[in-house]
């Protein structure tokens, strides 16, 4: 089988990385040009990048040597798809010209997710609103596909199956970790032994973001935390529910909570729960698999008709750059492109 020529911009990042490595050998997309800086225009990968994630880099992409950004070069080398790793400023120019390129972009940056025809898409959760690709005008043009802020990523999950009681109030605190703030992120001397209640703009883009993606409009209280950890948010959540449903009733509706389509990044449980105390932790952020797909659920609660339980995402793969790419392959699968 032939596989779709990508590209990853921004490949040097932490986000960037992780495209990087969850490409070395995917069975559907071949990367056949990367960017980053132009600092870094023509220097090999693995001397470069400061590698940050908790395994050893992929020998497969070590020796890539970094492309300058030229549209008419990726044109000319076939690309098709493109996983952007871009920071939002820089996003909000260079997306809508790829897109207005013919490019396929699959985006991690905000800058475009709250537009009225680009999807905020989790394909577990609102597969169909993959179809507002065709009002940016598919087939004929590109398009934009964005997936969620990292902390929305995980609760849209934990809480998507419980939409059919009537989801009336979200209450969620959540402990992000420092690679959450991209790389060289935080100082030291701020997030050694602290913790620091307040991440600019996060609180109310989960707020924003878990209402588009699910289609509902509940209250919604959010308390953002960053944390002295390197990898996996953890958040605590309170849901109240229009109907009283029991705790055996959460366990087996996470349970099944499956997509039909058995993508090669969809694991076998999106949402996996266990009763284990002090489970989950961000130290399994990297658990499963895929590594990092799985969202993990703990704790679980019951008050009248609100539940409580504590969820982790991997901010960096389902989060990020695993999510883009299980939404490219969303894309692939729905409009036949293999």
């Amino acid at each position: 089988m032939n596989k779709i020529k990508a590209a990853v911009i921004g490949a040097t990042g932490a986000v960037g990385q992780v495209f990087m490595w969850r490409e070395a050998n995917h069975p559907w997309f071949e990367v056949e040009y990367i960017t980053a800086s132009a600092a870094r225009v023509n220097h090999v990968y693995g001397a470069t990048v400061h590698w940050l994630l908790p395994f050893e880099m992929p020998a497969s992409i070590q020796d890539r040597v970094i492309d300058e950004f030229s549209i008419e070069t990726m044109k000319d080398r076939g690309v098709q798809v493109v996983f952007s790793a871009l920071p939002a400023n820089v996003a909000a120019e260079a997306e809508p010209l790829l897109r207005d390129n013919g490019f396929f972009v699959f985006s991690n940056a905000s800058a475009m997710r709250y537009y009225d025809d680009v999807p905020i898409l989790i394909p577990e959760t609102n597969i169909e609103t993959l179809s507002l690709i065709e009002e940016q005008g598919y087939p004929e043009k590109g398009f934009v596909v964005t997936n969620a802020n990292c902390v929305t990523a995980g609760l849209a999950m934990a809480i998507a199956p419980f939409k059919k009681y009537g989801i009336k109030e979200i209450s969620v605190c959540s402990y992000q970790s420092v690679s959450g703030a991209g790389y060289p992120g935080l100082s030291s001397f701020d997030i050694t032994d602290n913790c620091i209640p307040f991440i600019k703009g996060e609180e109310e883009k989960i707020e924003k973001e878990v209402k588009k993606i699910l289609s509902i409009d509940p209250l919604v209280d959010v308390y953002s935390v960053r944390v002295p950890v390197m990898f996996g948010h953890l958040e605590a959540v309170w849901l109240t529910l229009d109907e009283d449903i029991s705790l055996e009733q959460v366990k087996a509706d996470w349970d099944n909570f499956k997509e039909a389509s058995h993508l090669p990044s969809t694991p076998v449980n999106p949402v996996l729960y266990s009763a284990v105390d002090a489970f989950p932790q961000p130290k399994h952020a990297f658990w499963g698999e895929p590594q990092g797909m799985v969202v993990y659920t703990g704790r679980l609660k019951k008050r009248g008709n609100k539940i409580g339980f504590v969820l982790l995402v991997n901010n960096l793969v389902k989060g990020a750059a695993g999510g883009s790419i299980q939404n490219a392959e969303a894309f692939v699968e729905r409009y036949k492109l293999l």
